[in-house]
């Protein structure tokens, strides 16, 4: 694949003219070269082997080079690896629609597919404020939330500590309220109560949709909170005819202990996004599901359609390792494999406790995180879980990881001595 070109020449050629995420032109540090993956390990071009401790940003739930994904992918590929959507439709779609309803909380009805989970939020955005109509035309958000870097997804990012400072001044201006106080089993707190109900109050009457990460906030700070505050918004929205968003891109099949994170509060929403894992890792697709409400109200509105439609939106290839990565999901036992990282992590992480520098320690399903007290020097971060065996990616003042659900216990040992080797010089 590589031709003639050696690994230098390779990075060379990397350095001078391609883009990394969030990164400059030229990179400021070089990347590492991967060959091959399999297993829950990445092999590096000098020979090195690396757990993967993000499941490539959450993805890849089931490690690399699974068998049954594998040959999902080459029997499409004998079918067809691609047919527009428009006017047209496939089996890999409709069964993967099927799949997902049955799997979604109810009421969710109805699937419009996508090709990352950015435009799966995008397409949410749109679906609401067609729904609710021109006289509701703000989102309710949440401070230190992330739901993506397109400029729709961007506009209900955390507006202050995101990423998306430079693009204030173009993006639509939305109602946020709080993060969140945290902790899954924490007690909700009156102060933040009353500050959702404010809200409402204020801008019931503007908004189409609320929108919130469930659970888990990922991007946006890796910041866990009790779903009892979901529950809240469920009855705001009611109260003052909103619609309520779930993302649960980062969230869903299985990452935070629970196959959706709204388990945990036991209500549904109107509308609701999922991606990552779907597939699990293999190909870019993401999902809006919405309640046939939602999905009424767009149609019989002014446009007549939902206003959307990606070129590679229903891809069958992504749609057929879609469902077999679901299949692994019913057939196997994630839960019992998602308790485990929990544990495991939960109790390699708990010396870190004791460790200066160290703020916090949260684990939550197949999610852990140390954060510091002070930024992180991500270079020397990265390079001691590299030395210690593992592949991170840190961030501001957090050390996380989000491994594959098939890790070993002694792979997940290793995983968190890495984490703590890299709070050791961040």
């Amino acid at each position: 694949m590589t031709g003639n070109r050696g690994d230098r020449a390779l990075l060379d050629l990397d350095r001078e003219h391609i883009w990394h995420p969030y990164g400059p032109m030229p990179a400021a540090a070089e990347p590492l070269l991967v060959r091959s993956a399999s297993g829950v390990r990445l092999r590096l071009a000098d020979g090195r082997e690396l757990i993967d401790g993000m499941s490539s940003w959450w993805c890849a739930i089931h490690g690399y080079r699974h068998p049954a994904l594998d040959a999902t992918v080459t029997d499409q590929l004998e079918r067809m690896a691609h047919v527009m959507f428009g006017g047209l439709t496939h089996e890999p779609a409709i069964e993967l629609g099927r799949r997902l309803i049955e799997l979604a909380p109810e009421p969710l009805r109805h699937v419009f597919f996508a090709d990352s989970g950015s435009v799966s939020v995008e397409v949410a955005i749109k679906m609401c404020l067609q729904a609710a109509g021109p006289t509701r035309s703000r989102m309710l958000a949440l401070r230190g939330g992330y739901h993506g870097d397109t400029f729709g997804a961007m506009s209900v990012c955390d507006p202050v500590d995101g990423m998306h400072q430079l693009f204030a001044s173009v993006l639509p201006e939305h109602v946020f309220a709080s993060r969140p106080p945290g902790g899954v089993g924490a007690p909700l707190e009156q102060r933040y109560v009353e500050e959702l109900r404010g809200l409402f109050e204020r801008h019931g009457g503007e908004l189409a949709a609320a929108i919130v990460e469930p659970i888990v906030q990922g991007a946006g700070g890796m910041w866990f909170y009790a779903p009892g505050y979901l529950r809240l918004l469920r009855e705001l929205c009611d109260a003052h005819g909103v619609l309520l968003v779930f993302d649960e891109i980062a969230t869903g099949f299985g990452r935070s202990g629970t196959f959706f994170a709204a388990e945990r509060a036991g209500v549904a929403p109107d509308v609701m996004c999922v991606g990552k894992a779907l597939t699990g890792g293999y190909v870019t697709l993401a999902a809006t599901l919405c309640t046939s409400a939602v999905a009424e109200a767009i149609s019989q509105g002014g446009g007549g359609a939902l206003m959307h439609g990606p070129t590679y939106m229903a891809n069958p290839l992504a749609c057929a390792v879609a469902l077999a990565s679901l299949e692994l999901l019913e057939t196997g036992d994630w839960q019992a494999d998602v308790a485990r990282v929990e544990q495991t992590l939960g109790t390699a992480l708990a010396p870190a406790r004791q460790l200066p520098g160290i703020r916090d320690v949260r684990i939550l399903g197949a999610i852990a995180v140390l954060e510091l007290d002070h930024p992180i020097d991500i270079d020397r971060a990265t390079q001691a879980a590299v030395a210690a065996g593992v592949w991170l990616r840190p961030f501001r003042n957090l050390i996380y990881a989000m491994p594959p659900y098939l890790c070993t216990e002694a792979e997940l040992a290793q995983l968190a001595q890495a984490m703590i080797a890299a709070a050791a010089v961040a």
